[in-house]
């Protein structure tokens, strides 16, 4: 841009750094949550817990998850995203390494609710975040990047927190694992003091940044939050599903053991990845070229969800591999459509606002996941195998962006 001012071309460098960081925050927000997982036979072993002990500190996670994501929007829209980020961060940083100091059952609950409450901070503030410091016609790459993390941090943790925990112990991989986050906070805070002449200069939303009340009932009153909440509710059952039903299923049809579930797994993440960077880039480029944001967007999803529409010939697979490039490819699906149903709501709302909005969508889908995981486990339990579940994630893309038509017919951008 041979005519840029100073201040544009040091938001154009720095909002690629800004978006660096959004990213390895979502990837240690990824791993903070799943290392407990991770490390669950050791744990056991090592504290005398049973799966019923196991099973009640992450359903008390999951809920505290549940109830705190709507208030963490708040939070995240009064504050602004650099204060709200910071404190999330560090918060659920430090609740991570009490991890590695707790004995009992009621200190790693303590430790999980706290760090559930304060890692919900991460979705609404990486979304505003992104809104803030990207222009329309490059927000959807960039939302697909930073959608992303969670899949590469589903190939990486589990390769590095075992590696700690064989080499120092599992409470060391807990302290290790949540000081990272400490690392990060002190970059981003080095980094706000740098945007600031950016922000000054007009090249960076400070309504996002800074912080604005919510007006909740004119956001609860509005049609385009439902469309939100609806379509995260029945995609994000797809998600939960997988993400903690997968490797069961692995087990249960092909008999794969504890240590062969690594690259078929791998290969399923993998693709989800690349599928969050496509639906980014294709929204991106049809904007480029002209298309108006309600085809895009709406072509984007109808094209994620035509993804996942094969899901169920995972079950007749001849093989694992084949299996996992079926559930690999409906997870694309799946994460072309979350990214574009982020950049709608980027599209439709002031940023003042993102933070509420994302975070009434995040507890539709949180709900939508733990009404499935219930299904779930009474239908095998019940001796109805995986079908009904697989037919159920099948349909549910379509039908999400069918509720998103009824309630949003035509996208048309915030001023």
């Amino acid at each position: 841009m041979p005519n840029a001012t100073p201040q544009a071309t040091a938001a154009s460098n720095l909002r690629w750094v800004v978006l660096g960081l959004v990213f390895f925050a979502s990837a240690i927000n990824y791993a903070d949550r799943q290392i407990i997982a991770l490390l669950k036979p050791v744990l056991e072993a090592d504290l005398g817990w049973s799966n019923s002990d196991y099973a009640g500190i992450i359903e008390k996670f999951q809920l505290a998850t549940a109830l705190s994501l709507m208030l963490a929007g708040w939070f995240v829209d009064r504050v602004g995203v650099r204060r709200g980020y910071a404190w999330g961060v560090g918060v659920w940083s430090l609740a991570a390494m009490a991890h590695g100091v707790a004995y009992t059952i009621g200190h790693f609950t303590g430790a999980r609710i706290v760090l559930a409450v304060a890692e919900t901070v991460n979705t609404p503030a990486a979304i505003k975040t992104t809104t803030a410091w990207f222009p329309a016609k490059e927000r959807s790459l960039a939302m697909g990047i930073v959608n992303a993390a969670p899949n590469l941090g589903a190939i990486f943790v589990p390769l590095l927190a075992p590696a700690l925990a064989l080499a120092l112990g599992w409470r060391a991989a807990f302290l290790i694992t949540g000081g990272i986050g400490f690392l990060w906070l002190a970059v981003w805070l080095v980094m706000g003091k740098r945007s600031d002449a950016v922000e000054a200069a007009g090249e960076v939303d400070v309504a996002a940044v800074e912080g604005a009340k919510t007006p909740w009932l004119s956001l609860l009153a509005d049609r385009r939050t439902w469309a939100v909440a609806g379509a995260k509710f029945l995609t994000d059952m797809g998600w939960w599903f997988l993400l903690f039903w997968g490797p069961d299923f692995f087990h249960r049809q092909f008999g794969l053991g504890l240590g062969e579930l690594g690259p078929p797994l791998a290969l399923v993440y993998g693709l989800a990845a690349c599928g969050s960077f496509a639906g980014g880039y294709v929204a991106s480029r049809l904007l480029a070229a002209g298309v108006n944001v309600n085809l895009a967007r709406k072509g984007v999803m109808l094209g994620g969800a035509l993804l996942v529409l094969p899901i169920p010939l995972a079950l007749g697979a001849q093989n694992y591999w084949l299996a996992a490039l079926v559930l690999g490819i409906a997870l694309a699906g799946h994460q072309a459509f979350s990214t574009n149903i982020f950049a709608f709501t980027a599209d439709v709302f002031p940023a003042k606002v993102i933070g509420a909005v994302i975070g009434i969508g995040a507890t539709a889908g949180t709900l939508g996941g733990l009404a499935i995981q219930s299904f779930t486990g009474w239908t095998l339990d019940n001796g109805g195998g995986y079908l009904p579940m697989f037919a159920i994630v099948a349909a549910a893309y379509l039908l999400a962006l069918l509720w998103i038509h009824l309630w949003a017919p035509k996208i048309v951008p915030a001023d």
